[in-house]
């Protein structure tokens, strides 16, 4: 008889339920994460004949293992685990135990609604662990950057000469100075061989900007405080920057050998865009019935709206169940094309005047595309503006 699991993921021990065709429990227990743990529970799920497991995630070592072994494996999105409890529990308990069970009877009696996991090639993971990683880093550059821009406005807002506080310039300049009491022998002249030497081209000049500032009025113990923590900021960005540039480097190089790439280059006039179409190809992965209609892609990329009805009450509400990465680069890739093709300006301008503010119409603007590139991503083919037909139209109409 065919059986059913479910697996509540944890990072030190998982709670797994297995159930046969009837719904009947026949194995519950705690299993750690641990080489011995993965592959015992491996052979114990191939030994009881389970068919389908169900995990609230769509990857990681245990899902791989779990694939590895010939188990088909679906994703469970949190809401709908969540949504689902509630069939198996008046009293609304919860418990890791009771979670493996529901997401053992999804497997059961939900599989055709929920995505089966199809492995993703080495190329493809590769590029998401790349972006994924950059973006960590990046928030976390943003994050430093305005605690260290914070510090310099308290105390010293002569030193925000340069447009990005975090840029190479501004943090060498910054650990070179971190104090106005440090900046005091930086006459013009030097200031300026040091720019030079930095290879400064700012439009308006550093000692303009730095005079113009107002001077703060911190006492001594105040100063020494904050002279110490923007170094321990300086200290902190600097290889971040870094090491962002370095992952940058290697998304690109990645990148260019991925089968995928051809796909969403026509879409960004300058050849050298790297990270949007590295996010889109990452996110979106390689098995094409994960998207089986244009709606589905759209959903996930957070571009069609939800629908509320009750009665005669009938909105359209802000998808915020979806792939937050692909969501931010769908949104890159709409806004980046409003500005050069023809079509999406017009799209674009046509939502725009219909009273959509900017980031609505973007998702308007990344609905319609959504059209476009599901079909391009199917059949894997290139973005040909020669055979998309709306183009044409467009400008065999004069737009």
């Amino acid at each position: 008889m065919e059986k059913f699991a479910g697996i509540d993921w944890a990072s030190e021990e998982h709670a797994v339920c297995v159930v046969d065709a009837d719904g009947m429990r026949v194995r519950e227990h705690l299993t750690d994460h641990s080489e011995a743990g993965i592959a015992a529970l491996c052979r114990e799920l191939i030994g009881l004949g389970v068919a389908r497991a169900a995990i609230e995630r769509p990857d990681g070592i245990l899902v791989d293992r779990l694939l590895e072994a010939g188990i088909t494996v679906i994703a469970v999105h949190p809401n709908q685990a969540k949504a689902a409890r509630d069939r198996y529990s008046v009293a609304r308990g919860k418990s890791d135990r009771f979670d493996a069970f529901v997401l053992a009877e999804l497997a059961r009696t939900d599989s055709h609604r929920l995505w089966a996991i199809v492995p993703d090639s080495d190329a493809t993971k590769a590029l998401r662990a790349l972006t994924r990683t950059r973006e960590d880093l990046v928030q976390t550059r943003v994050e430093l950057a305005n605690q260290l821009r914070a510090q310099l406005q308290a105390f010293w807002p002569g030193a925000l000469i340069f447009r990005d506080v975090d840029s190479p310039i501004s943090l060498a300049f910054l650990r070179r100075c971190p104090s106005p009491a440090d900046a005091k022998g930086l006459g013009p002249k030097r200031l300026g061989a040091w720019l030079a030497r930095q290879g400064y081209s700012g439009g308006k000049s550093a000692e303009e900007r730095m005079a113009q500032a107002p001077t703060g009025r911190a006492g001594e113990a105040e100063t020494a405080a904050r002279r110490a923590a923007v170094l321990g900021l300086v200290a902190a960005l600097e290889p971040i920057v870094v090491q962002i540039a370095e992952l940058t480097s290697q998304i690109r190089s990645a990148l260019a050998s991925h089968p995928d790439a051809a796909i969403f280059r026509p879409l960004f006039r300058d050849r050298r865009t790297t990270i949007c179409p590295a996010t889109l190809i990452a996110e979106l992965g390689d098995a094409r019935e994960r998207y089986p209609t244009e709606g589905a892609l759209a959903a996930d990329a957070g571009t069609s709206p939800v629908a509320v009805e009750s009665g005669k009450h009938r909105v359209a509400a802000f998808r915020r169940a979806c792939d937050k990465r692909l969501r931010d680069s769908w949104a890159v890739l709409a806004d980046s094309t409003r500005h050069w093709h023809p079509w999406a300006r017009k799209v674009y301008a046509d939502a725009i005047a219909r009273g959509q503010d900017h980031p609505h119409a973007l998702r308007t603007l990344g609905r319609a595309w959504a059209r476009v590139l599901w079909r391009c991503w199917q059949d894997r083919v290139p973005y040909d503006p020669a055979l998309h037909g709306n183009l044409r139209r467009l400008e065999t109409a004069g737009g």
